[in-house]
């Protein structure tokens, strides 16, 4: 697997390793430990290449373990949409890939970013009570949502999309520093190919296959 470090951990990088060579000929033991920290920044921070599907189907935003599928409306507050979706809730320990992908080729019709807490990620009410950032999106005639969330330990949401912006399945939209949760709210009628409790890796792991395409890659249901 391919690895590169992804443009956000830049400066956390270099300044750890700076350090490090600063400290270690003096205090060899703190040295040791920055070391360590400075290969851990660079493991959080790595944004390896993926194999996305060329199918029409719909792939998983974040690497990560599948904590709910339900039903769910809106995820933003007052908003006109009355639309039932299906919620699929990721979440991301510090040990996974924190980099977030576009699950589906599609228009950004908004980009709505919400102050909030940061309780632990994993707990369900963290969608509507902890700071995260909307992306509303439509492919043809369909709509749904990404919603990137703070957790506990996160403290900043990098979005790099843009209202109106035409993006492609596998597109690197942004990345949640230092474990996070990620929630995709699809149409009710696209069938869901993941269970509660998987583990899936963002742009590769198929979750819907709306079109009922056959002879998908077996290899790529992981």
């Amino acid at each position: 697997m391919q690895l590169k470090l992804n443009n956000e951990g830049w400066v956390y990088f270099v300044i750890s390793c700076l350090i490090t060579i600063i400290i270690i000929p003096f205090y060899t033991i703190l040295g040791i430990f920055l070391c360590i920290l400075s290969i851990y920044i660079f493991y959080f921070f790595r944004d390896p290449i993926r194999s996305i599907p060329n199918e029409d189907v719909v792939v998983s935003p974040a690497d990560g373990l599948v904590t709910f599928i339900g039903e769910s409306k809106s995820p933003l507050d007052n908003s006109m949409d009355k639309n039932n979706y299906t919620k699929i809730s990721i979440f991301l320990s510090i040990f996974d890939v924190h980099v977030n992908r576009m699950p589906i080729d599609a228009s950004i019709i908004s980009i709505n970013y919400i102050p909030g807490k940061f309780l632990n990620a994993t707990l369900d009410k963290s969608s509507n009570k902890n700071e995260r950032n909307i992306i509303y999106a439509k492919k043809n005639e369909d709509y749904f949502y990404i919603v990137q969330i703070a957790g506990l330990i996160a403290r900043r949401i990098v979005c790099n999309l843009k209202n109106n912006q035409e993006v492609t399945k596998g597109d690197r939209i942004g990345i949640i520093k230092f474990g996070s949760r990620v929630d995709l709210y699809l149409p009710k009628n696209f069938n869901i190919l993941i269970t509660k409790g998987q583990r899936v890796i963002g742009g590769e792991t198929i979750i819907s296959n709306p079109k009922n395409i056959q002879n998908i890659n077996s290899a790529i249901l992981k």
